[in-house]
């Protein structure tokens, strides 16, 4: 036998499933709670205050007439 075919490691075969989800967990965890954390200040915060702001000063019979007027109902009179 030659002396590189000594000094190859044999491949691991047992337990490579448990060592590779061992290590790729501990990395999405965290990748997952900053992802969470990002769509709940950049899109969720922004879009409940939008609509907060929004309704603060919305007149609804205001939009109604204006939009009986423009003829968008036509059973309103």
């Amino acid at each position: 036998m030659s002396e590189r075919a000594i000094d190859l490691m044999k491949p691991q075969m047992q337990g490579l499933l448990a060592k590779h989800l061992r290590f790729h967990i501990v990395g999405a965890f965290p990748a997952s709670l900053g992802v969470a954390a990002f769509c709940k200040f950049a899109v969720a915060k922004p879009r409940k205050k939008a609509y907060v702001d929004f309704y603060r000063n919305y007149d609804s019979m205001g939009d109604f007439e204006e939009m009986k007027k423009a003829g968008i109902f036509q059973n309103a009179k």
